[in-house]
């Protein structure tokens, strides 16, 4: 049986769950769009906990729960960056990802921003666009030594 799902603010006791879904969701998912070497260093990069909680730090950030495990989160710094957007590969395509970019938006239009931008991958570009983010630019990122692509893509805040 489905539960329902939550939204709600990420707290640093979410550190290590959203870690882990981390790097569960790039190595199953993000895996259709990127070599293993690729999958390996983007996989890699993953910071100890600790640190990663620290990432969160000042941003609006947001978990998406089911039976008290978190399937989704996202964060957004003050200036508007999207600097990640993560659904459990367990539960994609079940309007989690679609949840967290309406907390997102709301937050933003509440710090007044004007717009949204981030650096989506090449799995994530279709949703984003899907969700009314114009591309930007192509762009060719490193990790760890591995040449990764990715869009920078914005979206723009209407009241």
């Amino acid at each position: 049986m489905n539960s329902a799902l939550q939204i709600r603010k990420f707290v640093s006791a979410d550190g290590d769950s959203c870690h882990q879904l981390f790097y569960d969701t790039v190595r199953r998912v993000n895996c259709r769009d990127y070599s293993t070497v690729q999958v390996d260093a983007w996989a890699g990069a993953v910071l100890d906990a600790e640190t990663w909680v620290r990432r969160f730090d000042g941003n609006s950030a947001y978990v998406v729960e089911r039976d008290g495990a978190i399937v989704g989160f996202t964060d957004m710094t003050p200036d508007g960056y999207l600097d990640r957007l993560f659904v459990s590969a367990d539960h994609q395509r079940q309007g989690i990802a679609t949840m967290l970019l309406r907390a997102i938006k709301s937050a933003a239009k509440n710090d007044s921003l004007t717009r949204i931008h981030t650096q989506a991958s090449i799995t994530a570009k279709p949703f984003f666009l899907s969700r009314g983010f114009k591309i930007v630019a192509e762009q060719t990122v490193e990790c760890l030594g591995v040449e990764l692509t990715n869009f920078v893509m914005e979206l723009t805040l209407r009241d």
